[in-house]
C-alpha cells in the first residue's frame, strides 16, 4: 500500500517475494517503511541499494494504528499511518557483518542451553542407578567415566551413557570454538573493549551492547537506552501521584539478562566484604534485596555505557570535577544530551539523570550533597516532642518544619547560598 503527501491511498498491490526487487527497481526513489521483523534488515539493505529510503518501524508502535479485523491490508494501512507520525522512532538498519556477529552470540547461547539440557539429563539418568555427583559442569565428565567403568550397571545403560558422553564432549568442543571466535571479535572491537572496563559488564555484555546498539546517538540520553533495555520501572502514575512498579522487561531479553547477571556478580562481591569501590552500592545492598540492587546497578551501567558510546571516552571511576568537590558529590560523565553532548565536557551541576560511576544519581536539580546511602534518618519531631503545646501555637507565626531546617543547613554546607 502506498500513500501520497496528503496521506491518500494511491496504490494497493500484493507482492510475492520474487516480485519485490523487480517492482521497486522500476519506481522512483521513495520512502519505504517496513515492520522490524525477521528478514526486514535484509530487505531494507536491498531497497537502499535501489536508491530508496527504507526505514524499519518497531511492531509495538504500529499496533495502535491497526483497526478491527486484522489482516494484511489493515497491517499495511497501519504502517503507513504510523510513518506519518512525527514522533515515531525507527530501528537502525543493521549491516550483514553486524547480523553475522549477532548470529555468533545466538549460536553460543543455543549451545550453552543444549549442554545444560544434556548435563541435566545425564544426572537424572545416573541418579536412577544411584550414581550422583557434585554440582557444576566440571563434575559431569568424571561421573560419565565412573559409570562407563562400572560393571554393576546393565550393559545397555553403559552403552547409552557412552553415547551421551560423546555428545557432551562434542558440544563442549563446539562451544569452546564459538567462544574463542567471540573473544577474538571482542578484542578486535575498540568499543567493546572500552565497555568491558565498566564494573559489571564483561566481554559478553560489552559485545552484546556493541552489536545490539549500532546507533547510540538515536537515544536522547542514557535513560532512554535503559528504558529500551527494559531496566526502568513501569509507570502507573495518575492525578499527579507517582506510582512506579517493577521493571518493564522491554527490549532485548538476552542483553538484559547478561547485564543483570554481571551486576549480580558485583553485588555478591560487595556482600562478601567491605572496601567496595562503589559506596552507594554498599548502602543499597544493606537496605534492599540483592537482586533489586543488581537491577539498579545494571540500570546504572547501561547509562554509563551510553555515555561512553556517544562520547568515545574511557571509563574512569575516580573522575571528579571541581564543582562536585565543593558540593561533596561526583559529577556526571556528561550532560543529558544537551549542548555538551558528544563534546566530552564535564557538567557543572549534577542532575537527576547523573550517571557517574562513583556516586548514585542526584535526586534534585540543586547543588546539594546527597546523604549517604544506608545512613539512618533522624525522625521528625512533632510539636509536643519539642516541648511546645498545641494551644501555644495558635495565632503565632508558623515555624519552619524540621525538613526545611535540614534542607537549609545542607544548602549552607554545600555553599550554594550564603548563610544569614
Amino acid at each position: 500500500m502506498a500513500f501520497d503527501e496528503g496521506e491518500r491511498p494511491v496504490l494497493r498491490k500484493k507482492l510475492r517475494r520474487r516480485d519485490m526487487v523487480p517492482f521497486f527497481a522500476k519506481l522512483e526513489p521513495t520512502r519505504i517503511g517496513l515492520e522490524a521483523c525477521a528478514g526486514a534488515h535484509y530487505w531494507a539493505r536491498e531497497l537502499k541499494a535501489l536508491g530508496h529510503d527504507a526505514v524499519l518501524m518497531p511492531p509495538q508502535l504500529i499496533k495502535p494504528y491497526v483497526q478491527r479485523n486484522k489482516n494484511d491490508s489493515r497491517d499495511a494501512e497501519a504502517g503507513c499511518e504510523a510513518m506519518s507520525r512525527p514522533r515515531l522512532r525507527f530501528v537502525p538498519v543493521k549491516s550483514a557483518e553486524q547480523q553475522a556477529a549477532q548470529m555468533l552470540l545466538g549460536v553460543r547461547d543455543r549451545l550453552v542451553r543444549l549442554r545444560t539440557q544434556l548435563a541435566n539429563a545425564i544426572r537424572g539418568y545416573a541418579a536412577e542407578f544411584g550414581r550422583v555427583a557434585a554440582k557444576g559442569l566440571k563434575h559431569v565428565e568424571p561421573l560419565l567415566a565412573r559409570i562407563v567403568g562400572d560393571a554393576r550397571l546393565p550393559a545397555l545403560a553403559r552403552e547409552l551413557f557412552a553415547v551421551q558422553g560423546e555428545e557432551y564432549a562434542l558440544l563442549t568442543k563446539r562451544l569452546q570454538a564459538v567462544e574463542a571466535k567471540l573473544m577474538a571479535w571482542h578484542r578486535n572491537n575498540e568499543l567493546s573493549r572500552r565497555l568491558a572496563t565498566v564494573p559489571g559488564i564483561g566481554p559478553i555484555g560489552a559485545s552484546l551492547l556493541a552489536m545490539k546498539v549500532p546507533d547510540p546517538a538515536a537515544f536522547r540520553w542514557g535513560r532512554d537506552l535503559a528504558a529500551w533495555a527494559g531496566l526502568t520501572p513501569k509507570d502507573h502514575s495518575t492525578a499527579g501521584k507517582q506510582r512506579l512498579g517493577t521493571i518493564t522487561r522491554a527490549g532485548d531479553e538476552e542483553l538484559r539478562r547478561v547485564l543483570v547477571v554481571g551486576a549480580m556478580a558485583i553485588v555478591q562481591r560487595v556482600k562478601r566484604g567491605p572496601g567496595s569501590a562503589l559506596p552507594w552500592l554498599s548502602g543499597l545492598v544493606a537496605r534492599k534485596p540483592a537482586k533489586l540492587a543488581a537491577v539498579a546497578l545494571a540500570n546504572k551501567n547501561v547509562r554509563i555505557a551510553w555515555r561512553l558510546m556517544v562520547n568515545g571516552q574511557h571509563y574512569d571511576r575516580h573522575r571528579r570535577g571541581a564543582s562536585a568537590q565543593v558540593a561533596g558529590v561526583s559529577p556526571p560523565i556528561g550532560d543529558r544530551g544537551g549542548a555538551n553532548a558528544g563534546s566530552g565536557e564535564m557538567a557543572t551541576v549534577p542532575t537527576r539523570d547523573s550517571v557517574t560511576p562513583c556516586s548514585p544519581p542526584s535526586r534534585r536539580g540543586l547543588l546539594i550533597p546527597e546523604p549517604a546511602y544506608g545512613a539512618p534518618r533522624r525522625p521528625a519531631l512533632t510539636a509536643p516532642a519539642r516541648g511546645v503545646s498545641a494551644t501555644a501555637q495558635v495565632g503565632t507565626k508558623k515555624r519552619p518544619s524540621g525538613r526545611t531546617k535540614k534542607l537549609t543547613k545542607r544548602i549552607e554546607q554545600a555553599g550554594a547560598v550564603a548563610p544569614n
